[in-house]
């Protein structure tokens, strides 16, 4: 796959050289080979294996943006009026997101001798917004490179073994020179206990013992390694096969956000505790590590066909691979190619946002305060001074009464609560938190603590952990 990022030496290998003078047009050719061979390809569906420049530009551009060879560049400029078409991508929207900015910048000022301001226009140009001709002009210099053939009118694509190869870039290559002997081995071993969580840094951890040993000579391992005094044991329920399929969907959900515009992807996913499958058409926003599994987080309709944010669990997807689908493709949702259109496609901050109002990874339930009681004993042993969520936090007994009216609007509920706090004592520990109503990871916790911590509010969760103790105690009922 074309996977290199639009860095300077990329850039510049494809401008011939000649950046300074070929900067737009560099940056053209290289959007042209990331959607022609890039990691999901998804130009090659919609284009035959021989095409045209015509057939090529009904994929490029929005169906409103002119077509007419004569207009110059300011006319397309005035003239295309849909703001998500290409010619509108101003040249830095391709380096934002995976680039380190000042360093992009400064390396394409050292290799171009630009200047900082001249540099900065560049980057504000947009390199589609440029006539046809010129275009046409890319497909001729991708066939001359090698990328594409050209038979009988048409552009075909070209296999990967006989692909150019790019220029080694050496400038991000990791060093451990500042490193001590011992800091190293340590640092590897860290690594190497968490790469499971983004399958790509196993790659990377790969990458750097091959430098330790290489830098030391083949014997360095061997003899040198010392003993590991830390380890790392974090629980990843899945087997080896469940492990490599959710690794592919991760690699093509990295994949996807690093695409400017993005995508939205469709799959089966299995619903457990209803023993059944739905298709999910769903716009994906970012990924978590959760209680020994791994989480999607996307918005869009949930197997139940309520329109919003849902978390998916990776192992659960019964597809071998997601479908991705383009915007343009008629099974996405028009609700969510509205937010397309308009801009306003929810964001990951949003996700973080929402899990600091309240304790619990499903941060699309319902909000509601806890009150939890410990015994003095427990509460120094165990809960205080310890780390729950930012809302998780003491509270005087005698203030609860109005933190109770305050935040609980039901009257009914409020005066069970409190008539439950008067026959508990002034002496006991308590501790409030905005939790999410039904979120598993937050019953799970309170289920810890039992039986010394009790669920005063909210009534919910209070009568399930009554009703699961119960049930617990019938199944001890008879003596041993």
């Amino acid at each position: 796959m074309f996977i290199y990022p639009p860095s300077p030496q990329i850039l510049n290998w494809l401008a011939g050289g000649q950046l300074a003078n070929r900067l737009q047009r560099a940056m053209r050719l290289w959007v042209l080979l990331h959607r022609f061979y890039g990691p999901e390809s998804y130009w090659r569906e919609s284009l035959s294996d021989s095409f045209t420049y015509r057939d090529l530009r009904k994929r490029l551009f929005a169906s409103t943006h002119p077509q007419q060879e004569h207009l110059n560049r300011e006319g397309k400029l005035e003239t295309c009026d849909d703001p998500n078409c290409i010619c509108h991508q101003q040249f830095y929207d391709w380096i934002v997101e995976s680039q380190n900015q000042l360093q992009w910048c400064q390396t394409v000022m050292q290799m171009t001798g630009l200047t900082a301001e001249s540099l900065q226009e560049q980057l504000q140009k947009c390199p589609f917004a440029t006539v046809h001709r010129s275009i046409r002009d890319d497909l001729k210099q991708l066939q001359l490179q090698g990328w594409l053939k050209y038979s009988s009118g048409c552009y075909q694509w070209v296999d990967s073994k006989h692909w150019p190869s790019p220029p080694v870039d050496n400038s991000s290559t990791l060093s451990f020179t500042q490193l001590s002997h011992q800091q190293t081995w340590e640092l590897l071993q860290i690594l190497d206990s968490v790469a499971f969580v983004e399958p790509n840094l196993a790659l990377t951890v790969q990458s750097l013992w091959e430098q330790v040993t290489d830098s030391q000579g083949s014997s360095y391992q061997l003899s040198s390694e010392p003993q590991q005094r830390i380890f790392i044991e974090l629980d990843y329920i899945l087997s080896g096969e469940a492990q490599d399929r959710v690794d592919t969907y991760q690699e093509q959900l990295d994949s996807l956000w690093h695409k400017h515009e993005g995508s939205v992807v469709q799959f089966k996913y299995w619903i457990a505790f209803e023993e059944k499958q739905v298709l999910v058409t769903v716009y994906p926003v970012c990924l978590h590590y959760v209680r020994r599994a791994k989480y999607l987080s996307a918005y869009g309709f949930d197997p139940d066909g309520k329109f919003g944010w849902h978390n998916y669990r990776l192992d659960r997807i019964a597809s071998k691979r997601l479908k991705i689908l383009p915007w343009g493709d008629p099974n996405i949702p028009k609700e969510l190619k509205e937010l397309w259109r308009t801009g306003q496609l929810p964001l990951s901050t949003q996700v973080k946002d929402y899990l600091d109002e309240a304790w619990g990874f499903n941060f699309y339930l319902p909000r509601a305060l806890l009150l939890i009681r410990f015994t003095p004993q427990f509460a120094r042993w165990y809960v205080d001074n310890t780390k729950r969520h930012h809302t998780f936090k003491p509270v005087n007994y005698r203030q609860i009464p109005q933190l109770v009216r305050r935040e609980i609007k039901n009257t009914t509920e409020q005066n069970q609560i409190l008539e439950i706090l008067r026959n508990r004592s002034e002496s006991d520990i308590y501790y409030q938190a905005w939790i999410r109503l039904g979120d598993i990871n937050v019953l799970m916790r309170l289920r810890d603590w039992r039986p010394n911590g009790e669920v005063i509010a909210p009534l919910a969760v209070r009568q399930q952990l009554h009703q699961e103790a119960s049930q617990e105690l019938l199944n001890y009922s008879n003596p041993i």
